[in-house]
């Protein structure tokens, strides 16, 4: 069976304002593998209904991906590809194919995995499993080698599908009925095996999600102390409901009066070492441990760029993070502008504390 989805956009504006990816990759978490994906410019509507029409005799199930300021256009260049009219919101069904007009972004992705997958589903009597693995920090080169031994060991009947942002990597296992369990099991004991340094979790929950259980689990509580995260590891902890049983404070100490009053951090450190230093992230996470109101501490420290002190490489960090009975320092180099720099810093110190308690 064959499957395509195809993007309407406008040629004024650049391809990545367009938020297809959340709804590509539903449909491959759904196990509705594209053969074809193929953009199309909205005022160019001859193009778009030629390339419906031929996609439409192609495939099996065809999806046009829109904004909703396009989508009543979407509607009818898929009507007329189909040559038939809409009776639902977002699929039209014909004999030979299921056409799919879905919103971008979360909106098509909610719409691909209750109505567009179970649909497709039933039309070829089939339906996908699937386990999910979330890792923190892996090396590009480790999910590389731990994909290739899980396919082989997959035989073909297994499908891998990885989405890697600020370090986080959210690994899919699909595999249909006809797949021996074995089989899929072996492959996900590889992935877990290959990835257990990095590996926080075989579920859909991010970093911060399971660090909270965690510390419930643990009746423990968390202090954060951020000089260049901007209060991130404080943000992810305090989206998840339920944080505040946990989560006792959080400081931002960008300035070197800050971290000393604040923190305990000594000057000597400050203008020995600088403020950026594995002493210092040290110091900070000891300060907050000091007072005795949390169990686990942690602090960040860096440079996210572009600029920075005493000729030190933008991306330099130091994560530290304890408890009382002991503080680690972490030293990172990240790539990246400072977006990245600052999102992977976030991830990192919330995966660090997991498993400093785990």
């Amino acid at each position: 069976m064959k499957y395509a989805a195809a993007v309407l956009y406008n040629r004024m504006s650049p391809l990545e304002s367009v938020g297809y990816p959340a709804v590509t990759n539903a449909l491959l978490s759904g196990g509705v593998f594209l053969d074809e994906v193929t953009f199309l410019p909205y005022d160019a509507p001859a193009s778009v209904n030629s390339a419906l029409t031929r996609l439409s005799l192609e495939c099996d199930a065809l999806f046009l991906i829109a904004d909703p300021v396009l989508f009543e256009l979407a509607r009818q260049a898929v009507s007329a590809a189909a040559n038939a009219p809409f009776s639902e919101e977002y699929l039209l069904e014909t004999e030979k194919c299921l056409f799919g007009v879905l919103p971008t972004g979360q909106r098509g992705a909610e719409v691909v995995k209750t109505e567009a997958v179970p649909r497709v589903n039933a039309r070829r009597k089939n339906s996908y499993e699937r386990v999910i693995l979330r890792t923190v920090s892996a090396p590009s080169e480790v999910l590389s080698s731990a994909f290739r031994k899980a396919e082989e060991a997959g035989r073909g009947s297994v499908t891998l599908h990885a989405t890697e942002k600020y370090g986080a990597a959210r690994i899919e296992v699909l595999y249909d009925r006809s797949t021996p369990k074995m089989t899929a099991d072996e492959v996900v004991r590889i992935l877990a095996t290959e990835l257990s340094e990095y590996l926080y979790a075989v579920d859909d929950v991010t970093i911060a999600e399971r660090l909270v259980e965690l510390l419930k689990l643990r009746r423990m509580r968390i202090s954060v102390a951020e000089s260049f995260t901007g209060g991130g590891v404080g943000r992810a902890l305090v989206r998840v409901p339920g944080a505040s049983a946990v989560y006792y404070e959080g400081l931002n100490v960008y300035n070197e009066k800050a971290k000393t009053e604040r923190l305990g951090v000594t000057e000597h450190t400050l203008r020995t070492k600088s403020a950026v230093s594995d002493d210092t992230a040290y110091e900070m996470a000891a300060g907050l441990l000091k007072e005795g109101n949390c169990d686990l501490a942690v602090a960040t420290t860096g440079y996210a760029g572009p600029e920075t002190d005493r000729g030190a490489p933008a991306g330099l960090c130091y994560l530290a993070v304890g408890t009382r009975e002991r503080i680690h320092v972490y030293r990172y180099q990240l790539p990246g502008d400072r977006e990245t720099v600052t999102e992977t810093a976030i991830n990192f110190a919330l995966f660090l504390a997991y498993r400093e308690i785990k």
